[in-house]
């Protein structure tokens, strides 16, 4: 994937960001760790401006509708930020002079309610809520000091969602236009075992870069994640389609019209020809998966079996991608987990030559037991852990026999054939 452009360094004045209809303003999405290059096409695609890449997230330019566009369209965002402020500060009470000094009648106007919600990476800030409170505290003494009636504190479901962000001394408040984490799609029903975050599942199958060119495989589907995502991705589907509001819907400079047109453009949607394919040993899994299925409308582009690995004995189809999420002994822990990587080597080697198959694991012992050689590894954060993301072109025969073959055509065009399936 090629590189978009250099890192992120937010804005370093202590000034408000205002805009009106049509205007163009700053912006953060916020991502997992791995995905920002991701993340940072999406935003391209629907017409941001600015785009720069930082840690976890992606900075950009755009106007009210293009933050619309962002919330509704982004499969790798978690959330859309405004930013309000940046200052620097090197305790809670030097946040709570800063916050205080902003024009929150303009934020916060006619009682509405709000909540803070505070992510600190700091060697001098050690208590989130701590500063959060702090927070909460200018906001409600400014309001004391104008004489005005001041707004609620309500944690859930509030009028206005607060974000501040506090990376050393540098400090970011922001206006929360999405609510809820942009991972809750709202197809889900079922969770199953240590389900996959629809964001990472969405950015793991953007990643290699098929979008419904060929069959979709994964042998180890669970609750299905991935083979939604996926069929999300075929069809060209928003992933928005399916939730119910967004924080930014309680502006009081909210354009419902605008966001109707968004979000009812159905025109870029295609046609996805082939289908996507999901197994489990698990009859439970299985019935969670095609709950979901059903409830996302998919279950036409779908299929499920309930089959154990090692009981696969032919493909779906002659070529296609295999993308799938095998346990990793941290929070599942199967029988014979090593044994169980070693069977996907297996059939991985013998049942889908011609395909091109993509692992998500954090286990290092786990990767050697599959036994064949990647040609690419990626790193991605899956909850709390640490992952690689292999990718394996899969062939018949030994890979020094395809690698022998291949100089051999190189001597006679100039140019090596590749048998890798997009």
């Amino acid at each position: 994937m090629r590189p978009i452009i250099d890192i992120f360094i937010m804005q370093k004045e202590n000034k408000s960001i205002k805009s009106a209809n049509g205007k163009s303003f700053q912006m953060v999405a916020k991502t997992l760790s791995g995905l920002e290059e991701i993340l940072a096409g999406e935003l391209i695609s629907i017409g941001a401006n600015g785009v720069q890449i930082g840690r976890r997230m992606v900075s950009f330019e755009g106007d009210k509708a293009l933050m619309y566009k962002a919330n509704f369209c982004c499969r790798t965002a978690l959330r859309i930020l405004k930013p309000i402020v940046s200052f620097q500060a090197k305790n809670p009470d030097e946040v709570y002079e800063q916050v205080k000094k902003l024009d929150w009648q303009y934020y916060l106007p006619d009682k509405k309610t709000f909540a803070i919600d505070a992510v600190v990476y700091s060697e001098t800030f050690t208590h989130s809520k701590f500063v959060s409170y702090r927070v909460k505290d200018a906001i409600v003494d400014y309001f004391a000091e104008h004489e005005l009636l001041r707004p609620s504190v309500r944690i859930n479901n509030p009028d206005i969602q607060l974000h501040l962000h506090i990376s050393h001394t540098e400090c970011t408040l922001a206006l929360d236009s999405s609510g809820e984490s942009l991972h809750k799609r709202g197809y889900r029903i079922e969770d199953g075992d240590a389900p996959l975050s629809e964001v990472l599942a969405a950015g793991m199958i953007l990643r290699t870069g098929w979008k419904g060119e060929s069959t979709f495989v994964d042998p180890m589907c669970g609750s299905g994640t991935l083979l939604i995502e996926a069929a999300l991705i075929a069809l060209n589907i928003a992933p928005g389609v399916f939730r119910k509001n967004y924080a930014f819907e309680k502006w009081d400079d909210f354009d419902a019209e605008m966001f109707e047109n968004i979000s009812s453009d159905d025109s870029n949607e295609q046609e996805f020809l082939f289908k996507c394919h999901g197994s489990d040993i698990s009859p439970k899994a299985i019935m969670g998966a095609a709950k979901n299925i059903k409830n996302a409308g998919l279950a036409k582009y779908i299929a499920l079996r309930v089959l154990p690995l090692q009981d696969i004995k032919e493909p779906p189809a002659e070529k296609g991608i295999i993308v799938t999420n095998p346990p990793y002994g941290e929070r599942l822990n199967p029988k014979n987990l090593l044994e169980t990587y070693a069977v996907l080597g297996e059939r991985l080697k013998h049942i889908f030559p011609g395909y091109e198959a993509w692992v998500l694991s954090s286990n290092s012992e786990g990767f050697d037991q599959i036994g064949l050689k990647p040609s690419s590894k990626t790193g991605l954060v899956n909850g709390s852990l640490d992952c690689e993301y292999r990718q394996y072109v899969l062939f018949e025969g030994k890979h020094k026999d395809m690698v022998t073959v291949s100089m051999v055509d190189a001597s006679k065009r100039k140019t090596v054939p590749r048998r890798t399936v997009r």
